[in-house]
């Protein structure tokens, strides 16, 4: 029988045929180079999340866990998250619900802490109470204000695993914020503790902030038409205002501005900046109180580069305090030896640096050394820090140091410091950058840190991480 030969294709037939092979082969490759690029797993199992910031060579890759909140009793809403605090091995996040007209309530969650065993693998932390070992439950909010039943909560600090916050509402004829302040009772129930108007608000307002609560009881930082406030309190049932007071209010040597506060073991740190007569910027400044209604300043004059501190923590026995140095982030510390002592003089060797005026001395060229009332320059926060809008979100202390967030119009950045001198970028959950309706905090305890995101109409996200140092 004939065989029969198959047909060569003609001249271009194969010529096109070796050009969809070449590309069926560069396609292949494509394939496999992003599928390497998408499945590659983190340290720890977990798998960068979408739209998380990319990782730096080098830089700390905790595995961040999604954390759930059940929504309080009530009508069903938006949660609104704006802070978070952890002591006494309780957790707490506050903010508020907002309904569908934009009505708000106040709401507040707790946890026991997390066990200290090492992370449960990602797909367990879905099925752990609330998440990744923490079990939240709303706490029961009682208002005893009009203002205070739409309070939404945007501070909260602890004490010896109680909480007490700070919340607002605008209104009146001229839509101010109309403070309350708020308590964790003996059963677990959150009131709210009514204030009289100018105790917060009245014509010298400016802002009520962060709250910080210690062994001598609460400090509220805040600031008002004299300068940089306080109001302080043995136990959170009634706060008295500090203002308009020597070396705390505005004076001859320059504005005042608080913009922080934590405790200490014998008092109170308030950090913030002062900015003299004809300068641009201001320096960084730093309060400190034995008591919270008298307070001493010290100033650390950044030659002509302008600086600030925005946030405050304490480190076991260390203090450390982030803000802006010239045209980055940079910390300054505070070691072991002058944590205990209010007045800083016990590592300074001396009288506490202050402003000129006011009773005390001003610091010169070398006050920014070791010997400025135990304050120490640490290190910057790296270049990704660096711009003119950006802001310290959060500063929180685990076992094994100190984890800063940092938030600009170009994006966000977090940094992890063992002792406040070098900063090591960490890969964050998701990107971020600041916005009028956006909030971000920090906290931390033992080796844990909770990350907390609202992004407004993007809605509102926590997430928990265990970082180096820590146990586990």
């Amino acid at each position: 029988m004939p065989r029969h030969r198959p047909r060569r294709a003609s001249g271009p037939l194969r010529a096109l045929r070796g050009v969809l092979g070449v590309v069926a082969g560069l396609a292949v490759l494509l394939a496999g180079c992003r599928s390497s690029e998408r499945a590659a797993p983190e340290p720890g199992g977990a798998t960068p999340a979408p739209g998380s910031a990319a990782p730096e060579p080098g830089s700390l890759r905790p595995d961040w866990r999604a954390l759930t909140l059940p929504t309080p009793l009530g009508a069903p809403g938006r949660l609104l998250l704006r802070d978070a605090a952890a002591c006494g091995g309780r957790w707490f996040v506050v903010g508020a619900v907002a309904d569908a007209a934009g009505v708000t309530r106040p709401a507040a969650w707790s946890s026991p802490a997390p066990a200290s065993s090492p992370a449960a693998p990602p797909s367990a932390a879905s099925t752990a109470p609330g998440g990744a070992g923490f079990a939240w439950s709303p706490l029961r909010l009682t208002p005893r204000t009009a203002y205070g039943a739409e309070n939404v909560l945007t501070a909260v600090g602890c004490r010896d695993g109680r909480l007490a916050a700070v919340g607002a509402k605008s209104g009146g004829v001229h839509g101010n914020p109309r403070i309350s302040t708020w308590r964790q009772l003996t059963d677990g129930s959150v009131v709210e503790v009514p204030a009289e108007f100018e105790v917060f608000g009245g014509p010298d307002a400016v802002n009520v902030g962060r709250i910080a609560g210690g062994p001598a009881g609460w400090v509220i930082a805040g600031n008002r038409g004299t300068g940089a406030a306080a109001w302080s309190s043995a136990d959170a049932g009634e706060f008295r205002l500090v203002s308009g007071v020597p070396e705390l209010a505005s004076d001859a040597a320059g504005r005042t501005w608080a913009a922080d506060v934590t405790a200490t073991a014998s008092g109170w740190v308030l950090v913030g900046s002062v900015r003299a007569p004809g300068r641009p910027g201001g320096d960084p400044a730093v309060w400190t109180s034995p008591d919270g209604l008298g307070w001493r300043r010290q100033v650390f004059p950044a030659g002509d580069a302008p600086g600030d501190l925005q946030r405050v923590v304490r480190a076991g026995e260390r203090l450390v305090a982030v803000g802006r140095r010239g045209d980055a982030l940079a910390a300054w510390v505070r070691d072991a030896a002058a944590v205990g002592d209010p007045s800083g003089a016990a590592a300074g060797g001396g009288q506490p640096v202050g402003p000129s005026g006011a009773g005390s001395a001003t610091a010169g060229p070398g006050a920014a050394g070791p010997n400025a009332a135990g304050w120490r320059p640490g290190g910057a926060l790296g270049p990704a820090a660096a711009g003119g809008s950006v802001q310290v979100a959060g500063l929180a202390a685990v076992d094994g140091g100190v984890l800063a967030v940092a938030v600009a119009a170009a994006g966000s950045s977090a940094w992890f410091s063992a002792d406040g001198g070098g900063w090591a970028p960490v890969r964050l959950p998701v990107a971020l950058a600041a916005a009028p309706d956006r909030s971000v905090a920090v906290a931390g305890a033992g080796g844990e840190v909770l990350l907390l995101v609202d992004g407004g109409a993007e809605g509102a996200r926590l997430w928990s991480a265990r970082l180096p140092g820590g146990p586990g």
